[in-house]
């Protein structure tokens, strides 16, 4: 009879559980590392969307153009923090490399083959939650100010239809029978059919630790100090709190907290963390149906358990800025210009510090250096989305089976040789 296989996942966010959730479906015995509280995560200040089609990076032509005004005007949906420039500057111009008309379809393409298999992915997931509306089924719309605001989309909208994901273009009318709350406000706008949105951030994230737990999954509350290793392969992690745990495989899933690896695993890439804002209103008196993306404004309406979230605002701060607060401000003042009866009451602001690459593309690979560590990370405004898809390829990696999507263009060796996918 063999011996079951021991793995270590480091980070329990959503991307972390999933990688956990589908190396037991192995068969695995599996150790989970986090120190924050289940669903105390990046994707808890999130959107909350299965955003399938958002496949097109977010440096997009035209963007070198807008830095001065980034760094003027402290109240727009992306701000650049003056300090962090000398820093970020490396990172940003590769980022800015990736706007080219032919970057934007390469990237794109490869995005599409993972979000494809988002619901499919997830399915296989949930199927272990007894809560059966932990995802819901309601479209996402966005709204713009202005036909003009649409137009200037239309290109990649396009382009997200070629690659077979779906967008109805709304009037005044329309908007107003699917969100009431919009009525007389929008006059132009897109119903995405294939997004949806969770009915909870922290929910979520809980539900599957719960159920990751149910089946003799062990979480760890402490922090990784280091992957163990000798003759070039992975024995263990080492924790902060001087406990070791012995592993066949790990998976380094750690978002902007993955960067204290890579010199064991033998990589140089270029991640960063984007700060992303969040405001929630407990009772905001105020009832959306779905999550409304307000493209003009920057931000987007997501009601949940807990309440109404508002969030989307992103900031390039720099490694371990604090958190700006007021950048959360922002965003609910402009909520309170479009919807003046919002009950702001009890408030919460909170911030997520998204994982980004300069191409937007997350990593899914093998260390060439320690072949049995795995890594999982960067996946910017897309945690949420493809973590249980990234979870599945993960569990591939570590049978040693061939996958059903190309890694090559997720290779964590792209930044180091060249990428051209």
């Amino acid at each position: 009879m063999s011996k079951q296989q021991q793995s270590v996942v480091i980070g329990g966010g959503i991307v972390g559980v999933c990688c956990a959730l589908y190396l037991q479906k192995e068969g695995h015995q599996v150790w989970l590392i986090d120190p924050a509280a289940p669903g105390e995560s990046t994707a808890k200040w999130s959107c909350g969307q299965m955003a399938v089609s958002e496949i097109i990076p977010l440096s997009k032509p035209g963007i070198l153009k807008r830095i001065p005004g980034w760094l003027l005007d402290r109240t727009g949906p992306l701000a650049l923090r003056p300090a962090a420039v000398p820093a970020i500057l490396p990172w940003f111009l590769r980022f800015v490399a990736n706007a080219r008309h032919r970057r934007i379809e390469t990237i794109s393409h490869a995005m599409a083959t993972l979000t494809r298999e988002v619901y499919a992915d997830f399915a296989t997931l949930l199927a272990l939650c007894p809560d059966k509306a932990l995802l819901g089924q309601r479209p996402v719309i966005e709204v713009f100010d202005t036909p003009q605001g649409l137009a200037a989309e239309r290109a990649h909208l396009q382009l997200r239809e070629q690659l077979g994901f779906k967008a109805e273009t709304l009037d005044a009318s329309a908007i107003a029978d699917l969100e009431p709350a919009l009525a007389g406000k929008f006059s132009t706008g897109v119903l995405f059919p294939d997004w949806c949105a969770v009915s909870d951030t922290k929910g979520f994230i809980a539900a599957l630790t719960e159920a990751f737990i149910r089946q003799d999954g062990v979480r760890v509350d402490s922090e990784a100090a280091s992957i163990l290793d000798a003759q070039g392969r992975a024995y263990g992690v080492s924790l902060r709190d001087g406990r070791t745990l012995s592993a066949d495989h790990v998976v380094v899933a750690a978002g902007t907290g993955s960067r204290r690896f890579f010199s064991q695993l033998g990589v140089r890439v270029p991640l960063t963390g984007i700060s992303g804002y969040q405001a929630l209103l407990p009772e905001p008196e105020v009832e959306f149906r779905h999550s409304v993306i307000y493209a003009d404004g920057g931000f987007c309406f997501t009601p949940m358990r807990r309440g109404l979230q508002i969030g989307g605002t992103i900031e390039f701060a720099g490694a371990d800025a604090k958190p700006d607060f007021r950048r959360a401000e922002i965003i609910l003042q402009k909520a309170r210009k479009l919807l003046p009866q919002l009950n702001v009451a009890d408030k919460e602001f909170g911030v997520g510090h998204r994982p980004f690459l300069p191409d937007t593309k997350p990593i899914i690979d093998r260390s060439r250096r320690l072949p049995n560590v795995l890594m999982a990370f960067g996946h910017g405004q897309l945690g949420l989305t493809l973590g249980a898809t990234t979870g599945r390829l993960i569990a591939d990696l570590a049978a040693q089976r061939p996958t059903a999507q190309d890694l090559t263009p997720f290779s964590a060796y792209r930044f180091m040789e060249g990428d051209r996918t």
